[in-house]
């Protein structure tokens, strides 16, 4: 079947298409799986869903570019067009929720520490607002390798070298007291209890690999810092897709507007 100038165009965005929603279906699928080793459950298979709809649409209008089915390209137009507002509304809300950051920077220090006002409302929220979901969460955490991983240091890093050392932000959060509480180091995830305790942290903290500062503000703090980090990333990806996407939608709008035989922007458009 000889296709005409426009389907051709058609049938190729659709298939551009195809290929940018299996960017988005990659990137949440990597997502969903980082958050996996890091015990979150933060929006995990969402990004997935989002791009698998989006995949099964643009299948949808490459077969109507094909086939030259005018429902299935008024199907593949009206949807693409939900799909990357939906898109586009899901950057702009992350981006005002993952903004603010609770990292600090301390002295002498060669990792960063957290604070968990430092982070948004919304994102507070995940690790506030459920304690059985955070139960869940420090469960994981204790099975984890997180913690373990610095335990077995024990018998080679000196106080000075686990201070200039790189931990990640669940480290750092989670595996040791707060530098505020001035305890002293023994080992990487045991640490000497001074008379006071200045925040509330310092009391919650125990030597015990099971406990350690899974309880802690700071442990909260880093897991955001974690989920926000990793957001960050997919959302570079998402930016792009979206951008081609759009970009794409408009010529396929165009296209369809032509071979339907009506004027666009006042004019004809001859292919």
């Amino acid at each position: 079947m000889a296709m005409s100038k426009v389907n051709k165009v058609l049938a190729w965005v659709a298939l551009m298409a195809l290929l940018c929603t299996a960017t988005i279906i990659a990137a949440g699928i990597w997502f969903a799986s980082a958050q996996a080793g890091e015990c979150a459950r933060l929006e995990r298979w969402r990004v997935v869903i989002l791009g698998v709809v989006a995949l099964v649409v643009a299948l949808a209008g490459f077969v109507g570019a094909y086939w030259n089915n005018r429902f299935l390209l008024r199907f593949y137009l009206l949807v693409m067009g939900a799909l990357i507002a939906v898109l586009i509304a899901l950057l702009v809300f992350t981006s005002v929720v993952t903004h603010a950051s609770g990292e600090y920077k301390v002295l002498g220090r060669g990792y960063h520490e957290y604070r968990l006002d430092g982070f948004s409302t919304w994102m507070r929220g995940y690790v506030s607002d459920d304690p059985a979901r955070w139960e869940g969460i420090m469960s994981c955490l204790a099975d984890s390798d997180t913690c373990k991983k610095l335990a077995r240091q024990a018998g080679f890093v000196t106080a000075d070298q686990f201070y200039q050392s790189s931990l990640t932000p669940l480290q750092s959060g989670c595996c040791k007291p707060p530098p505020e509480c001035g305890f002293g180091y023994v080992s990487p995830t045991v640490w000497t209890n001074p008379t006071s305790a200045p925040v509330q942290d310092c009391g919650l903290w125990s030597n015990d690999p099971a406990q350690l500062c899974y309880q802690c503000d700071s442990c909260r703090a880093a897991l955001l810092a974690t989920l926000r980090s990793q957001w960050r990333k997919v959302k570079v990806a998402l930016i792009v897709v979206t951008a081609a996407l759009f970009i794409l939608y408009v010529v396929a709008w165009t296209a369809y507007r032509n071979v339907s035989g009506k004027p666009i922007f006042g004019r004809y458009y001859k292919w």
